[in-house]
């Protein structure tokens, strides 16, 4: 009897579900890895932003509220988004002043993700939208303690 070249199908079945159970595996550390990364772009935004806060504040004695629909001048100096541009970006940034303070004395970076703005499939389930003031506080909106290095 001649034996022909090939895979016979239990074979190619075999390597198959190997396959599988491997994507099975790796995918959610892949998409954890992914997660963590688009987080510190977005708190490196917040960080960028509070910078050119206080900058802004050392030279007019005030900070700045803007967001993606902001129309006033000064506004309009400071990215709403926190990647290279706004379609990719995984967050929208947002500032207003610090709940009961005034817009003089503080200010709230808010950001937020996978708003419609800007990369709309993103979600952060663990941390949620991360904020950061001027006065030194930060923290996330989904509590998890692990959101900030």
């Amino acid at each position: 009897m001649k034996r022909t070249a090939g895979f016979s199908l239990v074979e190619i079945m075999i390597v198959l579900a190997i396959v599988g159970i491997l994507a099975s595996v790796a995918y959610p550390g892949y998409a954890s890895y992914i997660a963590r990364s688009r987080r510190i772009e977005g708190q490196m935004a917040l960080l960028d932003i509070l910078q050119q806060q206080e900058r802004f504040y050392s030279l007019h004695n005030t900070y700045v509220e803007f967001s993606a629909d902001s129309t006033d001048p000064d506004a309009q100096r400071f990215k709403w988004w926190s990647g290279g541009e706004a379609t990719g970006s995984a967050y929208e940034l947002r500032g207003e002043a610090c709940p009961d303070r005034d817009i003089s004395e503080c200010i709230e970076v808010r950001a937020v993700p996978g708003t419609p703005r800007v990369d709309a499939k993103f979600r952060d389930g663990a941390c949620g939208t991360l904020t950061m003031n001027s006065i030194g506080q930060r923290g996330p909106s989904g509590g998890a303690g692990r959101c900030w290095p």
